[in-house]
């Protein structure tokens, strides 16, 4: 009885090992491939992500939101006109809360320009702002006399002090980490579809493959024998 060398048998068994992963390979589908990559090719000509735009809706919420709330202090101290007077026209650092609303309004425009016209993807924008925003509120609330000037006086810097944190927190854990996490399986797919175009160069035409159709075996023979037959008998 004849006996396989034992190279041959791991040999055997290395290429039989090595067909799933072929077969994997091959199983690829171009079509998909190419699917999922206009979709992020498109994502990105539309313009900044979904998770971005939330971001940036956020930041505008911000200055809103501290903006309402300055307006409502100034109706409250007796009039718009009045207040707004004594706040911007003859400001004071230790009773005024116009500053923080310029604080906001620095935020917003830093961001913005940042992550929605520059499409930023670092986070020192918004360690900038958030670093500036935190030494101002409290220097001011440690300088000033807010706290002597009722609810508006702990409202305003606490408001402004957190919505500064949680934008930070959201575009370090949110935004760009969903972002790379994007990128790179559109960086997979681009090499998958490459691969796959290697292994799967095209379907060719029927043109290409054409051949004459095959003479049948003894078909000579038949036509001489078709003429003798034909042939008029003297």
């Amino acid at each position: 009885m004849n006996h396989v060398p034992a190279d041959a048998e791991n040999a055997h068994s290395s290429s039989v090992e090595s067909c799933p992963s072929l077969r994997d390979v091959h199983s690829i589908n171009p079509t998909q491939l190419m699917a999922r990559i206009e979709s992020y090719e498109g994502r990105e000509k539309k313009g900044i992500s979904d998770v971005r735009r939330t971001f940036c809706l956020f930041v505008t919420f911000d200055l809103l939101f501290i903006t309402l709330l300055w307006i409502i202090e100034l109706n409250v101290k007796g009039g718009i006109e009045t207040t707004l007077e004594k706040e911007v026209l003859h400001y004071d650092y230790s009773s005024s809360y116009f500053d923080i609303f310029l604080l906001a309004v620095f935020r917003f425009k830093v961001l913005i320009l940042a992550y929605a016209m520059c499409r930023l993807r670092h986070w020192w924008a918004i360690a900038f702002t958030t670093a500036v925003t935190s030494a101002f509120l409290l220097a001011k609330v440690i300088i000033s006399q807010l706290f002597s000037q009722g609810a508006f006086g702990y409202v305003l810097p606490i408001i402004s002090f957190i919505l500064a944190w949680i934008e930070t927190w959201f575009l370090d854990f949110k935004v760009l980490p969903q972002e790379a996490e994007e990128e790179n399986r559109f960086l997979i797919a681009q090499d998958a579809s490459e691969r796959a175009a290697l292994l799967h160069p095209g379907v060719l035409s029927d043109g290409q493959f054409y051949s004459p159709p095959e003479s049948v075996a003894g078909s000579d023979e038949d036509s001489e024998e078709k003429q003798d037959s034909e042939k008029p008998i003297v």
